[in-house]
């Protein structure tokens, strides 16, 4: 009996020993290639050490003052012209006339030819206002344009308009007073004649600086009727005005009256501004 467990005992070792190389050799367990890869955990970040008191940055001292901001361009001068401002006009050559000591040749002739026409006139001194520009160097007050035709209040002029004015009441004024209003004409009221004064917009001198122009407000008939220039004349004076409105357009260089600007409104504008080409401007 005891020989019978010995013989097992031994018969188990046996195959105990046989077993253990083959176990030895037996390789471990791998994985699919598809299985999924285990995920790795998380690195967590090591915090950076903080700043010592030495090792912070200093601190910035304020400036002991504020910066001077930039200084602003001036304003423009106002004294300057702007692109607006028209350009100054070159003085009148007629500002610098003097008179002479003795009366040009063609002034004494003016003169012959207003008293064969009947104009009553007397000589005066001459004007000049260097400052303003103005200048008559041989002036004349006329009284009379014509033989029985009065001029008032009296009129200082160039001899040169007053001669037109004078040809001007005998050939065209006096006709159309008999014509058209059925009357002898007596008189002619002006209203300006010389004047030291620049135009009504400023630009340049006005012919009336000169003694060059002279403004008629109305005409008076003997019979004591009067033709005022305006507006809006009745029917009769209207006609005469137009007739002696538009004659004058080419003995004398500028006409103006009612409708060509409110200056105009009562008086007809008669001057001999000197034009490029002898051109007139009627309006």
């Amino acid at each position: 009996m005891i020989h019978i467990r010995f013989s097992l005992l031994s018969l188990t070792t046996a195959i105990c020993l046989m077993a253990a190389p083959a176990l030895a050799r037996q390789k471990p367990p791998q994985l699919p290639r598809n299985a999924p890869v285990p995920e790795q955990a998380e690195q967590q970040q090591t915090p950076l050490p903080q700043n010592r008191p030495d090792d912070a940055p200093e601190a910035i001292s304020p400036p002991d003052r504020a910066p001077t901001p930039e200084a602003k361009p001036a304003p423009p001068d106002q004294s300057q012209k702007t692109p607006d401002e028209k350009p100054s006009l070159p003085p009148d050559p007629r500002s610098a006339a003097i008179a002479a000591k003795e009366m040009p040749a063609n002034e004494l002739a003016c003169r012959a030819r207003l008293r064969t026409m009947g104009v009553v006139f007397r000589e005066k001194p001459a004007e000049r206002d260097s400052e303003a520009g103005c200048a008559l160097p041989y002036p004349i007050v006329v009284t009379r344009l014509a033989t029985n035709v009065e001029l008032s209040p009296e009129a200082e002029l160039n001899c040169d308009i007053a001669e037109t004015a004078a040809r001007f009441t005998a050939d065209i004024v006096r006709p159309a007073a008999r014509d058209i209003i059925g009357a002898d004409l007596a008189g002619i009221n002006q209203a300006s004649a010389y004047v030291c004064r620049p135009r009504h917009n400023g630009s340049k001198l006005s012919e009336h600086a000169f003694g060059n122009a002279l403004d008629i407000a109305a005409f008076t008939m003997k019979d004591g009727s009067r033709i005022e220039v305006q507006p809006s004349p009745a029917a009769k004076q209207r006609q005469f005005l137009d007739h002696v409105r538009k004659a004058a357009c080419g003995p004398f260089r500028t006409v103006l009256g009612p409708g060509s600007d409110p200056d105009h409104e009562t008086h007809l504008h008669l001057d001999l501004a000197p034009r490029r080409n002898g051109s007139v401007f009627c309006q």
